[in-house]
């Protein structure tokens, strides 16, 4: 089975209270861990982003995900995941995907064209190069994670408590939904902190015991940290939180007894 360990961390979503207030900078950075079955630590993530270097209206934001310790004995995974963004609307026009999960590779590369909505996919594996059509305002996989902690609130929330985005993904467009739970308080490493818990849909089968098998807990200051999540695999199950963070856009609210 391949390690997708780094699916939930791209699901990630946040419930805005300003849309007028970036809940991120530039030169934020956070690290995660990730445990299998809740026993032994199994890889870590990084996430960062930063100015373009080649455009000062995009951002360049970087997921690289990998295995630790025993598991690269037997399962060795390296994943990264890249995105550059427009600033204000943080529409997607350049996401990358360099994938080695146990030997299964994938080196894609897709460029968005905002006007015309279509989506170059270059396939740098296969040496294939396909245009396909995307919907407004679709995000792609890294985007999203942005695009979400400042354009919802949720006052955007329906009747059943959920949200949905078009996204665009390797040639699919498909929607996105999350289902808000609750709010409430968690023990982190950093103290107890006040969090949404949300359900994001994803699709069961390969991965997934469920469509609702990921539960993420998203700080409720104006930050939106992922701090927590939880996820049933079909063989086993994954838990992800926050180790290490730096150069929040925000005070980082602690709650004390």
């Amino acid at each position: 089975m391949r390690y997708y360990f780094l699916i939930p961390l791209l699901l990630l979503f946040n419930f805005s209270n300003a849309q007028n207030d970036m809940a991120f900078k530039t030169g934020e950075w956070f690290k995660y861990k990730l445990s299998y079955s809740g026993w032994f630590k199994a890889g870590e993530a990084t996430v960062n982003l930063n100015e373009d270097v080649n455009n000062n209206q995009l951002l360049h934001a970087k997921m690289i995900g990998k295995s630790t310790g025993a598991v690269n004995l037997f399962f060795k995974v390296y994943d990264r995941y890249e995105s550059y963004f427009h600033k204000k609307n943080i529409k997607p026009y350049r996401f990358l995907r360099n994938i080695n999960e146990g030997g299964y590779t994938k080196n894609i590369e897709i460029l968005f064209d905002q006007k015309t909505k279509v989506a170059k996919v270059n396939n740098f594996k296969k040496k294939s190069s396909n245009d396909f059509s995307f919907k407004e305002n679709s995000q792609d996989m890294v985007s999203v994670f942005y695009y979400l902690r400042n354009f919802f609130r949720i006052d955007d929330l329906d009747k059943n408590n959920e949200i949905a985005i078009d996204m665009f993904f390797d040639s699919e467009n498909y929607r996105l939904k999350i289902k808000y739970l609750s709010t409430e308080i968690i023990n982190t490493n950093f103290g107890k902190i006040l969090c949404h818990k949300i359900k994001p849909y994803v699709q069961s089968g390969r991965v997934f015991k469920k469509d609702e098998s990921l539960t993420m807990w998203i700080s409720a200051d104006n930050n939106r940290i992922p701090m927590k999540i939880k996820a049933d695999l079909i063989v086993g199950s994954i838990r992800i939180d926050l180790e290490a963070f730096s150069n929040l856009n925000h005070p980082f609210e602690i709650k004390f007894d």
